[in-house]
């Protein structure tokens, strides 16, 4: 638990689209927080905006941008964001009571992090959990992703960056195609250094159906946005460039970064 009163203001941003019915447990979840977020905000991707109607009775700020692109929707709902950190959650996400301090504790050791990040423990909408299923899909996230990127990725059911920092990367976002992986789009150009932190981890459901496709949907989004950005990003060329800008910094970034 983080050891004294944090001082960041903290915007959590939730996207949802066809996963409305999981959005009122995720905003129990917030409104549970030991340190509230400064504000939340609630990107509808649903033609129907059903979400405005739910989020707006809940206090939450509401981006309505269906007919955008899921990166270009996000982008405005990350531009929204008044926080010192922008933290992001999936509607199916279920964070613990102290996440959003645990949030800004993760910053404080991790100084030199420009974003942390990770996993969601699959569980049953009874609550059971899903041990085998949620060890294969962070190893295979994260692994995969790691090697083709040459560091680890955002995964959006729970990650924060510095709100500098978005601001630093967001021109060079490929919000315009809709094939991108959004959270992998991110995590290319994101300008910094990303740290998977455990203790950030969060419950997320089995049943959960995304957004333009779903699920079935996102290795081969995952796979067109890596190689969209081959051979510029090739793991290799992107460590050298990343470590020359660390440099110049004064300051050593891993090529592989994990607390």
């Amino acid at each position: 638990m983080y050891r004294s009163l944090p001082t960041e203001r903290v915007s959590v941003i939730i996207p949802v689209g066809d996963d409305l019915n999981y959005l009122d447990r995720c905003l129990d979840a917030l409104d549970m927080q030991t340190y509230p977020p400064h504000e939340i905000i609630v990107v509808d991707r649903d033609p129907r905006m059903r979400a405005t109607a739910v989020a707006a009775s809940r206090g939450a700020l509401v981006v309505r941008e269906p007919s955008l692109t899921d990166a270009a929707a996000m982008a405005v709902g990350y531009n929204q964001a008044s926080g010192d950190i922008i933290a992001r959650l999936d509607a199916d996400s279920i964070p613990g009571a102290t996440w959003v301090s645990s949030v800004c504790e993760s910053f404080t050791l991790n100084t030199s992090a420009a974003a942390v990040t990770a996993s969601g423990v699959i569980m049953e909408d009874d609550g059971r959990a899903r041990p085998r299923s949620t060890s294969l899909s962070t190893r295979t996230y994260f692994g995969l992703l790691g090697l083709a990127l040459g560091h680890p990725p955002l995964r959006g059911s729970a990650f924060a960056m510095r709100r500098e920092v978005w601001q630093q990367s967001r021109d060079d976002l490929c919000v315009d195609d809709a094939r991108q992986h959004v959270d992998i789009d991110l995590s290319i150009h994101l300008a910094g250094a990303i740290i998977v932190d455990p203790t950030l981890a969060v419950t997320v459901s089995t049943d959960r159906s995304t957004v333009n496709g779903g699920a079935n949907s996102r290795p081969w989004r995952g796979l067109a946005t890596v190689l969209r950005h081959w051979p510029r990003e090739f793991p290799i060329a992107r460590a050298a460039r990343r470590l020359s800008a660390a440099r110049r910094l004064g300051a050593p970034t891993p090529l592989i970064e994990s607390r």
